[in-house]
């Protein structure tokens, strides 16, 4: 179950150092900052922690650390696939919305997820987004639809 609130943080917000680093184009982006996801499943789960993402919803990286720096996941994805590592475990799918589903029981709107980012306010059936505190680098997306709800809370950092 920790897995699947690790990979539900991965993909709002959105590891390993298999990858290397890709060249940014105009359409990528990058941000940088802390997350907290509450997952209101039975029992409740919580989780935090710094992020880096990079890229854009076609093709992308999310790494995941401790305060302390210690990687805790990294998510990479393309066009023709996705992977998450976690320490010597590699799961591969077809693409982020496919590991997405399988790990997390749900599609990850990560299209969305980088409109959020940018302050733009994108709808996604079951989403809601606050962005009224995004100048400050906060915000929050909420999911109702499907359950389990979740919250996820993200500071970006300048």
């Amino acid at each position: 179950m920790m897995r699947r609130a690790l990979l539900l943080a991965c993909a709002l917000a959105l590891a390993g150092c298999a990858s290397a680093p890709r060249t940014m184009t105009g359409t990528d982006h990058f941000w940088s900052g802390r997350m907290a996801l509450r997952v209101d499943s039975t029992p409740a789960q919580s989780f935090a922690a710094s992020f880096e993402l990079q890229g854009n919803p076609e093709q992308g990286r999310l790494s995941l650390s401790t305060a302390l720096g210690t990687s805790l996941a990294t998510l990479t994805w393309t066009p023709s696939g996705a992977e998450m590592r976690q320490g010597n475990t590699l799961t591969r799918r077809d693409s982020v919305d496919a590991l997405m589903a399988e790990l997390v029981g749900a599609a990850v709107p990560m299209p969305a997820l980088f409109a959020w980012m940018r302050g733009e306010a994108l709808s996604v059936p079951g989403w809601q987004t606050d962005l009224s505190q995004h100048a400050e680098g906060r915000l929050t997306a909420r999911r109702a639809d499907p359950l389990p709800t979740a919250e996820l809370r993200l500071i970006i950092e300048p």
